[in-house]
């Protein structure tokens, strides 16, 4: 198969282009640069991969939860190389929205070879996306949907691992006892699970692949904040 994935959810961009067995990849700085860089690079490891983007299947990118402008970026760009890229028949790429905690708890099996995850990604504001995964069997991973929790609620049972990128924020507030791998959703783990999941069924129509938000809101309106200020307010002391 011949497959281009990126994900631009967390403080990293990764991109990588599957050529039958044969990998491209590219890693670098996520973030506000991600809009400007994402499809310069992606350009790039197509043409060293000596594809154009009608030789793809499917163009897979990383949904959510994460970034909200990273989350657009990959979305929009990846609708517009899909669209762009007809086949002779006319018909417009396939593209494959995957979960990027799915892609963590990936990650983190592929490098530490851990069956039972609990992926977490930093979610800012003082909490974290999390998801429950398990790799069973007929490899492929069974899950419960992505949770917004604070970190003391991150759920803890025995034999299970975390994977994410929230250890230096939260390490002294995570459940103890559980190891805990640093690992993101990187595009050679959304390449790992593309064929499973197309298989599933699971691509889309360039227009109906859409990011997945966890979080409905990420800043406060003026009067929200001045409220939150006037209820911060230490209370003068009584009267002697």
């Amino acid at each position: 198969m011949n497959l281009l994935a990126f994900d631009t959810s967390t403080e990293a961009m990764s991109i990588a282009v599957s050529r039958g067995d044969a990998l491209w990849q590219h890693n670098g700085a996520g973030g506000a640069a991600t809009s400007a860089t994402l499809i310069p690079a992606i350009l790039t490891l197509m043409a060293q991969a000596g594809l154009a983007f009608t030789d793809l299947d499917v163009i897979a990118f990383g949904r959510g939860p994460g970034s909200f402008t990273g989350l657009r970026t990959a979305c929009s760009v990846a609708q517009g190389l899909a669209l762009g890229a007809e086949n002779s028949a006319g018909v417009p790429l396939r593209v494959l929205p995957i979960d990027t905690l799915l892609a963590v708890a990936e990650e983190a099996r592929h490098q530490h070879g851990t069956r039972q995850v609990v992926a977490m990604l930093d979610a800012r504001m003082d909490e974290i996306y999390c998801a429950i995964y398990d790799f069973d069997s007929s490899t492929s991973w069974m899950d419960v949907l992505p949770a917004l929790v604070k970190p003391e609620a991150v759920p803890c049972e025995s034999g299970w691992a975390y994977a994410g990128n929230t250890l230096s924020a939260y390490s002294a507030r995570l459940p103890t006892g559980l190891p805990h791998f640093t690992a993101l959703p990187t595009a050679t783990a959304l390449l790992r699970l593309a064929p499973a999941l197309m298989a599933a069924g699971q691509a889309v129509r360039a227009d109906d692949a859409l990011p997945r938000y966890i979080r409905d809101k990420v800043a406060s309106t003026t009067v929200e904040r001045e409220a939150e200020r006037e209820a911060a307010k230490i209370p003068p002391m009584p009267a002697p």
